[in-house]
């Protein structure tokens, strides 16, 4: 439901204690009076910390400092122009036992008079003993209308040429509150830079935005290819999913996918295929990093999940990598972290479940003995594969790609037939590294590095199926078993 209208409807249903959540408290104030002026045609009463009752003549001044005089204003307010009450920093004080019971007996006097306190906030502050006479809502970012409608005050008054390439700013644009936007295009715009310089500054100024949080790491679409070796059967499945991001895809009515769980052994390209798919499908990707959301502050780790989830969804369409989610949701919980990590997986997976937004989830682990079982159950991913060693030919693929990274020219002239043949239960990454050391021994003697001493390379380094076979091979075991679906 459009926020307006939700708004609409809590005014026309005797809610008449509403909390918003939001950081843009002066485009919440511009929604209230376009409601107000359309539905109640009456005044809304403003009130703040500092200044008190601020466009009110009879309350000017009133209540500054004193959120509780602000309360009692209300309940003995008698003109009968004033249908809203809008309090800013109200939120600050609700935790107080004065001014909670003093909200309690306002609410009887609201219904009374048909009239509403609407307090603004940032988090969800309601405390317990409130939370039956308190509606809380979310101010949600701006959508796309209101993005092509601010930046039109810009473009439309400055320069032409831009303004064939709204949307495409307001792509950019989205996840941006307003009062960012504005600040961001009349920069751009007096810079006079041109459409593609435009968005890569966009783009990079959510980069740093995003990085503020500390738990989420912004990758910009990349325009090089990224190849991953093998995984033939994943790479058909996304194929057919990329163009459900499309709006050809919506009005058909395929729903774009919620995500995948990769499953498998470590270096077989698992975190690699999270960037290519970010690259094929023209999307951003965000890697959240699940362990930076645990803090010491009861309360603060639920609080970070939420924002977490907040910054993906405030730039979709785009990608959420989770690396290796096995070692932070697991069946074995804690127990004396009271409850923490129980908290924080349940909002995790209820957000899998429910969430609307275009997030496509990428989740690997290497081991699914510690999952919860939650996790896995269809409705969370769309799908669970299981990244398995590389057979024979997709050995030669991957031999060849990592060739001609180093050498673009001369990559065939090295026998890539035999070093795959010789490189069975090596993982991708080992591969890459016994390039990397036949490099070394090279440059090292000084001369062009061959087939030879990739092969001394394989020869003498151990790889990880060997060091923990027991774990690789009931791993493997597992992912043939037929429970799953192979890569």
């Amino acid at each position: 439901m459009d926020f307006k209208k939700e708004i609409q409807v809590l005014l026309s249903s005797n809610n008449y204690l509403i909390y918003i959540e939001t950081q843009e408290e002066e485009r919440l104030e511009y929604i209230l009076n376009t409601i107000n002026n359309k539905q109640l045609k009456k005044n809304i009463c403003n009130w703040n910390f500092i200044d008190g009752y601020i466009n009110n003549p009879n309350y000017i001044k009133k209540g500054r400092k004193n959120p509780l005089e602000a309360l009692d204003i209300i309940s003995s307010n008698e003109d009968s122009n004033i249908e809203i009450f809008f309090l800013k920093d109200f939120y600050h004080f609700i935790n107080d036992i004065s001014i909670n019971r003093k909200l309690k007996n306002t609410e009887k006097w609201l219904k009374k008079y048909k009239k509403y306190i609407i307090i603004s906030g940032q988090g969800k502050q309601i405390p317990y003993e409130l939370k039956e006479y308190i509606t809380y809502i979310k101010l949600p970012l701006p959508n796309k209308k209101e993005i092509i409608t601010e930046i039109s005050k810009f473009i439309d008054n400055s320069n032409n040429k831009y303004k064939q390439v709204k949307e495409n700013i307001c792509r950019a644009y989205i996840g941006y509150t307003i009062n960012r936007i504005r600040k961001s295009i009349s920069q751009l715009i007096v810079l006079n830079l041109s459409e593609t310089d435009i968005i890569q500054k966009i783009l990079k100024e959510k980069e740093e935005f995003i990085a503020q949080t500390d738990m989420l790491e912004f990758y910009s679409t990349n325009k090089t290819k990224i190849n991953v070796g093998g995984l033939g059967n994943l790479k058909k499945w996304l194929k057919v999913r990329q163009l459900t991001f499309t709006k050809q895809a919506t009005l058909y009515g395929a729903r774009i996918p919620k995500g995948i769980l990769l499953v498998g052994i470590q270096g077989t390209g698992k975190s690699l295929s999270a960037k290519a798919i970010s690259t094929e499908w023209n999307l951003p990707l965000l890697k959240l990093d699940i362990s930076k959301i645990f803090a010491g502050i009861l309360g603060e780790s639920e609080n970070k999940i939420n924002k977490a989830i907040e910054t993906s969804e405030s730039i979709s369409p785009c990608v959420l990598w989770i690396d290796e989610i096995d070692k932070v949701f697991t069946q074995n919980i804690n127990n004396t972290d009271s409850g923490t990590t129980l908290r924080v997986t349940n909002i995790f997976l209820t957000w899998l479940s429910e969430k609307k937004r275009d997030v496509f989830v990428i989740a690997t682990a290497n081991n699914i003995n510690n999952l919860p079982i939650e996790i896995l159950r269809k409705g969370r991913f769309d799908e669970i594969f299981f990244v398995d060693l590389p057979k024979f030919h997709e050995r030669i693929n991957i031999f060849q790609i990592h060739l001609k990274k180093v050498r673009p020219l001369t990559w065939y002239k090295y026998n890539i037939y035999y070093l795959s043949k010789i490189s069975k239960k090596f993982s991708g990454a080992e591969i890459e590294q016994s390039i990397i050391e036949a490099i070394y021994e090279g440059f090292y003697q000084n001369r062009e590095f061959t087939t030879k001493d990739i092969e001394k390379a394989i020869n003498d380094m151990i790889p990880l199926s060997t060091t923990e076979i027991e774990k690789i091979d009931k791993l493997r075991k597992w992912g043939h078993s037929g429970k799953i679906k192979l890569a």
